[in-house]
């Protein structure tokens, strides 16, 4: 990677910003934004809707990006669909399954997961009087296993989890999970892969899911618009999701048929500008290489640790090695307030997130209430580190003075 030349990519990276909030969101790199600017000043059109030159090159270009889209994940063209972000796909899929819960079955989940991986489940469990389970962890985060056959049984109709969490950066070992809870046929497995599919490859037939949800703004691409993908025929037998303009294949007085597999599932005016966009970052990520991507983030994460660990005012919460995990690191700092710490960084121009994140059940598993966090991306470097550290350190000499 040449990473004097990717930062350049950045115009945000020009303002002499530290920025280590790329798991909450991401910067866009110059191609991205342009091609906005260049839909809107040249050749805006509705998609799927007009013959005219303009309106069939920007539904083009739009299918186009959802081709680019189902090719980085190894899926089908007619299985990506395009949503808003990861928590509406994650809704779309408890709510098109919920005719499939009935009283007394079981949803299972982890502990460890986003809220929105989470809420919409609960929420199911409580609507249809199903159990909902968690799956525990280990005291550093890591998913626990040891007891999958108490938790995952013929009573389970759903299992959602999230691939990597936003908390501790763990790659969590998913496919043991999916490969298990495949024993039983009548068990629909969703997963969160918002935190993974930035950063390391994601194959969704290797994964064996039969559902996958990720957002484009934490992967270079602009906000309002993520991704679910779901198998197919599953796709075909499912109810839609909204009702109207485009998913439509015929409506009479009193009955309708639905269209063809994506549309189906795409009612309305699409956020199509932000879609194509899309497409242009994972232009960006591939020319890359997702691999280089991933191991420029470990010696990222691997030269965090190594300084970070050598600072006994701080508090680490997750393990204390790389393997298996992202560049994200969540702490505290002793005797110090999480928003007071992420202030002081702010002041240094340094940007972190302090809170819980979205994950209140993982970090009260983990003994916290609030954190501040860390969290690394392509374009960030050893000397933003270094930078980091000594902020740190400076907090540190204010406390103990």
């Amino acid at each position: 990677m040449r990473l004097e030349k990717i930062r350049n990519d950045f115009p945000f990276l020009k303002n002499n910003f530290i920025y280590f909030d790329n798991a909450a969101s991401t910067q866009k790199p110059s191609i991205v934004i342009e091609k906005i600017k260049e839909i809107y000043e040249n050749f805006y059109a509705n998609v799927h809707r007009g013959v005219y030159k303009i309106s069939t090159k920007i539904t083009d270009e739009y299918e186009n990006s959802r081709e680019k889209i189902a090719k980085f994940i190894n899926a089908e063209f007619q299985e990506v669909i395009f949503v808003r972000n990861a928590t509406e796909g994650i809704n779309l899929c408890s709510y098109i399954l919920s005719d499939y819960i009935d009283e007394n079955d079981e949803i299972v989940i982890t502990i460890s997961e986003h809220h929105s991986n989470l809420v919409p489940w609960q929420q199911l469990a409580i609507r249809k009087k199903a159990k909902l389970k968690y799956i525990d962890v280990y005291d550093d985060g890591r998913l626990n296993l040891e007891n999958l056959e108490e938790i995952i049984t013929e009573r389970t109709k759903i299992l959602a989890i999230g691939h990597a969490s936003n908390i501790t950066g763990i790659i969590q070992p998913i496919e043991k999970v999916i490969s298990f809870a495949r024993k039983f046929k009548d068990i629909f497995i969703v997963v969160d892969a918002c935190q993974s599919v930035p950063h390391i490859k994601v194959d969704v037939k290797k994964l064996d899911c039969d559902f996958l949800a990720f957002s484009a703004h934490k992967m270079l691409g602009p906000t309002g618009i993520g991704i679910l993908w779901a198998k197919k025929n599953l796709l075909e037998k499912l109810p839609p999701f909204l009702f109207g303009g485009d998913m439509i294949d015929n409506v009479d007085l009193f009955h309708t048929t639905f269209n063809k597999l994506p549309y189906k599932y795409e009612a309305g005016t699409p956020n199509f500008v932000d879609a194509i966009a899309f497409g242009y970052a994972i232009d960006y990520i591939n020319e890359i290489g997702i691999e280089n991507i991933y191991y420029h983030e470990q010696r990222l994460l691997k030269y965090m640790l190594e300084n970070i660990l050598n600072l006994d005012f701080v508090e680490l919460y997750g393990p204390n090695d790389t393997k298996d995990r992202l560049c994200i690191i969540s702490f505290n700092v002793k005797n110090a307030h999480p928003h007071d710490v992420a202030s002081y960084l702010d002041y240094k121009n340094i940007f972190v997130r302090s809170g819980h994140h979205c994950a209140q059940p993982l970090l009260r598993r983990l003994k916290a209430n609030n954190t501040v966090r860390a969290s690394l991306y392509l374009y960030n470097t050893f000397e933003e580190i270094d930078k980091f550290i000594n902020a740190l350190k400076e907090i540190r000499n204010f406390i103990y003075a």
